[in-house]
């Protein structure tokens, strides 16, 4: 993954007024890095996208739109052609989740 991943895209870092909607920016800027990745194969690029999607969701709770990206990006973490460093990605982004109070 790229260093440029990390910073925030500007309609994203605009919009992330409290530390939660930051935290669901930057998590949702991970899941869009891993979704462009081409190294990785496509079945996870479209999970990536699905995670993403159920984090944007602002008319549902929370906590749903939480649990719902973990369940994709777990059973992402355990496709066997996934490489080591797609699986990495998917772990510490869903740490990055299950530290969302």
């Amino acid at each position: 993954m790229s260093a440029q991943g990390a910073a925030l895209p500007p309609a994203a870092a605009e919009t992330a007024t409290d530390p939660m909607s930051l935290a669901i920016a930057q998590t949702v800027a991970t899941l869009t890095e891993l979704a462009d990745d081409s190294s990785v194969p496509r079945n996870v690029r479209r999970g990536a996208q699905s995670a993403r999607e159920a984090l944007g969701k602002p008319q549902v709770a929370l906590d749903v739109r939480v649990a719902s990206a973990v369940y994709v990006l777990d059973d992402l973490a355990n496709d066997p052609n996934l490489p080591t460093h797609g699986r990495t990605a998917i772990w510490s982004i869903i740490s990055q989740l299950e530290s969302l109070p």
